[in-house]
């Protein structure tokens, strides 16, 4: 068979741009649900469960023998991804409620830093120097975040509390990651994606029927931002960055995202007047120049 036919040198790039506006308005619909009413579980419940049922007939058509083959150990692999990545939104769209788009964006997008750690820790890689200079970085600037919203009373309802969600979604996007690595090893981009989103979107609808989450008694303006969230940050985002990854660098992908946090801002800036306090500013820039060094020091 013949091989598949190379895109346009500037095509990967176009797409990227389009991932990375794509991805950043995550966070802003995620506002426009929670103004409507939607709580922030039910918000990553229907992110999730949406992106589930989209993927599937994809799933089905192009992997089911792949599927219909899955161990015991991919089934447990595909659980805990699942799990990472349903804590991962319960957790950081949460902080949206509680600290600004910026700093929500800039924290939740610190995994290179926590994967560069354990990999260190537990899997004993001796890191870079260029990691090391991008973690004591990045460590600075999340302080200077956290010393400017508690300062700051326009931060939003509790800064504090929102900051540190958003780290917690950090870290368990960086244990979904570490976990999605090892099981998409054994399979293809649509299995993977329909087991890890589908287990996640289980989890969350569990979760939400458990806490007594209203998740069908919304407005005709929430479901529709809800579709779109899925459609838009879920789908589109990441799939054109995967997809992107088989004609550029992985660097060049995570450096690309060093601007969800950038956008998201501008965004925020545009649609609800919100601006940077000084040392906000300060530690914003720390942090994205940190995530930068972490992602160029990275191994393999």
């Amino acid at each position: 068979m013949a091989p598949s036919p190379q895109p346009a040198r500037w095509l990967p790039f176009v797409v990227l741009g389009i991932g990375l506006v794509a991805i950043s308005f995550g966070a802003i619909l995620a506002r426009f649900a929670q103004a409507e009413g939607v709580g922030s579980l039910a918000v990553a419940t229907w992110r999730l469960g949406f992106a589930a049922l989209i993927i599937t007939p994809v799933a089905l058509l192009q992997s089911r023998h792949e599927l219909a083959r899955l161990t015991r150990r991919q089934i447990g692999m595909a659980l805990a991804a699942g799990f990472f990545l349903a804590l991962h939104f319960a957790t950081w769209i949460s902080s949206l409620e509680y600290t600004s788009v910026a700093s929500s964006t800039a924290l939740v997008t610190t995994n290179p830093l926590w994967i560069g750690l354990v990999s260190f820790l537990v899997f004993r890689e001796t890191p870079t120097r260029m990691m090391i200079g991008g973690i004591a970085l990045s460590f600075a600037g999340s302080l200077f975040i956290f010393w400017s919203d508690s300062r700051n009373a326009a931060a939003g309802a509790d800064p504090l509390l929102g900051n540190l969600l958003a780290l917690a979604g950090s870290w368990c996007f960086s244990a979904y990651l570490i976990i999605g690595r090892r099981l998409r090893a054994g399979l293809g981009l649509p299995a993977y994606v329909w087991l890890a989103y589908g287990a996640a979107a289980l989890l969350l609808f569990a979760a939400s029927g458990a806490g007594g989450v209203a998740l069908f008694t919304l407005s005709d303006t929430a479901w529709l931002v809800l579709l779109a969230t899925a459609l838009g940050p879920q789908l589109l985002g990441h799939t054109t960055y995967n997809w992107s990854l088989r004609y550029v660098s992985a660097t060049l992908v995570a450096v690309v995202t060093l601007g969800e946090p950038v956008v998201s801002a501008l965004l925020a800036f545009i649609l609800f007047g919100e601006g940077f306090a000084p040392l906000q500013f300060v530690g914003f820039s720390l942090l994205l120049a940190g995530i930068y060094l972490a992602a160029r020091g990275e191994r393999g």
